[in-house]
Formats: structure tokens, C-alpha cells, sequence
């Protein structure tokens, strides 16, 4: 029976706070066979991991994959570089819009989906300093406006009775 859905196995929270996200894309992942097993059993790291453009293939480096517990010789290399399966357009345009400079490829999260592990990854600029406090204050902003709501709401509904 052929597994359906998607389940998430490593997220890279920081990416989303280090960078503005341009635009996503969903790629398949080459892999060995004790690395699938490893991944099935949930674990991953995507801390320090990044995607590059050579010779017109995509890699993921810097995935941490740790050895599958039960693999015998035939275990992989925990960190080594693997490969990213994209349509040759989508490579293209990704291509052209590395070249334009200052944008980036960042693995934002790795998942199962119908049983094959994908990674989005995505096109990003790096944030400075001044951007991820404007982020910050931005989101505390409409908390406290959340709050405000919620309190009123209530307020309004004990007046009620």
C-alpha cells in the first residue's frame, strides 16, 4: 500500500529569519538507501545546509544525515553532497536568477510526500541586521492588536449575559 500525504521530517526554522524568501520550489532528493531509512526514522538536520548550481545540476550540501543505526558497510557518509531534482527549466530560471546576484538557495524544509523525500528549497536574499528587528517588532505589533481583539470579544460577551 502506497503511503499518501506529506510528512515533515526536518524544518530550518532560522532560514525564514535570516532571509526573505522570493520564491519556492519542490525538489526531489537522490539518496541511498540507508539514508532513506535513517530519514524515516526522523532524523535530519538542515542547520547548516545550503544549495549550490554546478554545471547546471543542483546540490544540497551540508545536510546532516546521520548513520543509519542497523546499515552495515554500505552505511553513507552523514554529510556528504547530494543531489536535487528539478525540471531543466525550473534549473534555468534559477540559473538566471543567481546570476542577477545577492539571492541565494536555502533548503527550508525535508519531507516525505507519497512516499518520496522532496526538499523545498528557496530563492532568498540574506537579511540585515535592521530588517530582522523591523520583522520582530512587526510581529509583537499584531500580537498585542490580537490581544486587544480577544480582550474586547470577551468583554463584549460577559456584557451579554
Amino acid at each position: 500500500m502506497k503511503e499518501k500525504g506529506r510528512s515533515m521530517i526536518a524544518q530550518n526554522r532560522k532560514a525564514r529569519h535570516d532571509y526573505a524568501v522570493i520564491d519556492t520550489y519542490e525538489a526531489g532528493v537522490a539518496l541511498l538507501g540507508t539514508e532513506v531509512k535513517s530519514l524515516r526514522l526522523g532524523r535530519a538536520s538542515l542547520v547548516d545546509a545550503f544549495a549550490t548550481v554546478d554545471d547546471g545540476e543542483v546540490w544540497l550540501r551540508g545536510l546532516h544525515i546521520p548513520e543509519y543505526s542497523q546499515g552495515s558497510w554500505t552505511n553513507h557518509e552523514p554529510r556528504r553532497t547530494r543531489k536535487l531534482l528539478l525540471h531543466r527549466g525550473e534549473i534555468e530560471r534559477l540559473i538566471g536568477k543567481i546570476r542577477e546576484g545577492g539571492l541565494t538557495l536555502v533548503p527550508l524544509s525535508l519531507y516525505f510526500k507519497d512516499g518520496k523525500v522532496k526538499c523545498e528549497i528557496a530563492l532568498a536574499r540574506g537579511k540585515k541586521a535592521y530588517d530582522k528587528r523591523t520583522d520582530l517588532a512587526k510581529r509583537d505589533a499584531d500580537r498585542e492588536i490580537q490581544r486587544a481583539y480577544g480582550r474586547a470579544a470577551k468583554g463584549r460577551a460577559r456584557e451579554m449575559r
